[in-house]
């Protein structure tokens, strides 16, 4: 059950940091009661999946995953929204944090370089949560190294055929359609990749393979055998796929910092909650002043992820609305320092929570077991922390950052 105590309520003093400005702080206040009077049972990841796709989209939060121009609450998509939504959504349950984060990362390239058709067809069902959108990328050769990718798509009698698979695709099997990247010039390297809207009945597609995780979300493998598409499922430029993928993860990558920093708060408000009630020796396991030590660790854990994740999505924001495309190199590293750090510290962070319980934190059930299962995944999703690190390493070099 996604359920959280009274007692244990996420902070909302970064909210007047000067990365944020009104709107941003009205959506957070607004969305912290919605977020926590919400039960949604979560033992069917997929049940579960589709019911909070539904209730976001009725509370009206998938607004903030397309523009305003195709229903959205925003005039174009907002990294600081994204961020503040994944923060509050997370501190309650990382699953329906995975639900909202996918409806904008399946439905991104569609907002960036989709036709008018494509996006009236799709975005505003993303907003309402009538359809359930995934991004597909990844192949079993090809992960951070996204030009050794093998799906094919080739020209076939009025459309495309493509054939091959996509591999730990989310919303895999659950999806009404998938953004998927595919060569269209298999010699050209990340220069021969296009991307397509494949929908979920689309004739030569098999969505059946589904994976398992440690911290259960809905996985699969995508197969192509044979599959058609018609000539507008091309999404943007012919040969422009690999630039539009990277383009929709700069815009999510600093939110995946954001939901690390969510699960992070919800594992120091527990240890806060257990240190303060969990009598041993005569006194409360608070009062010892080695457990005041690894609060305050963790406190400072958690605001050092903040402020890298707040600066990220704030560059990629004001880039966005003063035009500025020089920007993009800066706004990649922020966006890398912010994720290798968020999600390494909420690691370190829900880890020390767990310790601060003793047994208790490893029973299955309670919510630092789950919070340790659940962080996992992001250090490695959406570029792992050693991509970042290389991204990072690449923008000192070339003086862009540092």
């Amino acid at each position: 059950m996604s359920f959280v105590p009274t007692t244990l309520v996420p902070p909302t003093a970064h909210l007047t940091l000067p990365f944020f400005g009104d709107e941003h702080e009205a959506l957070a206040r607004d969305l912290l009661p919605w977020a926590a009077a919400q039960v949604v049972d979560e033992h069917d990841d997929r049940a579960a999946c589709r019911d909070w796709v539904q209730r976001l989209g009725a509370g009206g939060w998938l607004r903030y995953c397309v523009p305003a121009a195709a229903g959205g609450a925003l005039e174009r998509l907002d990294s600081r929204a994204l961020v503040l939504l994944r923060e509050t959504l997370a501190f309650h349950s990382p699953l329906a944090d995975f639900a909202f984060a996918m409806q904008g990362l399946g439905s991104g390239a569609i907002t960036l370089a989709g036709t008018a058709e494509q996006q009236s067809r799709y975005l505003r069902a993303v907003a309402s949560g009538e359809k359930i959108a995934a991004f597909a990328l990844s192949e079993p050769q090809a992960g951070s190294d996204v030009a050794a990718m093998a799906l094919r798509a080739q020209p076939a009698a009025n459309g495309w055929r493509l054939d091959g698979e996509k591999t730990w695709i989310s919303n895999g099997g659950l999806a009404d359609f998938y953004c998927v990247f595919a060569k269209t010039e298999p010699d050209a390297g990340a220069r021969g990749i296009t991307a397509f809207i494949v929908d979920a009945g689309a004739p030569g597609l098999d969505t059946s393979e589904h994976i398992a995780l440690m911290a259960p979300h809905p996985l699969a493998t995508l197969r192509f055998e044979g599959c058609t598409l018609p000539a507008d499922a091309q999404l943007g430029e012919r040969n422009g796929g690999f630039k539009l993928a990277m383009r929709t993860l700069d815009i999510f990558r600093a939110s995946v910092a954001g939901a690390a920093l969510g699960m992070a708060r919800r594992a120091l408000a527990e240890a806060v909650a257990h240190a303060q009630s969990r009598r041993m020796f005569g006194q409360t396991l608070a009062d010892f002043q080695l457990t005041q030590a690894k609060l305050g660790e963790m406190a400072a854990l958690v605001d050092a992820g903040a402020l890298l994740t707040y600066r990220a999505a704030w560059l990629r924001d004001d880039a966005e609305a003063r035009g500025d495309a020089s920007a993009a190199p800066t706004i990649s590293a922020a966006a890398a320092m912010a994720k290798m750090t968020a999600t390494e510290n909420a690691q370190r962070v829900i880890d020390m929570a767990l310790q601060l319980h003793g047994g208790l934190g490893v029973k299955v059930g309670t919510k630092v077991e789950s919070l340790y299962r659940d962080i996992r995944s992001l250090r490695i999703y959406e570029g792992a922390t050693e991509v970042q690190q290389l991204i990072i390493g690449k923008a000192v070099l070339k003086g862009t950052v540092g």
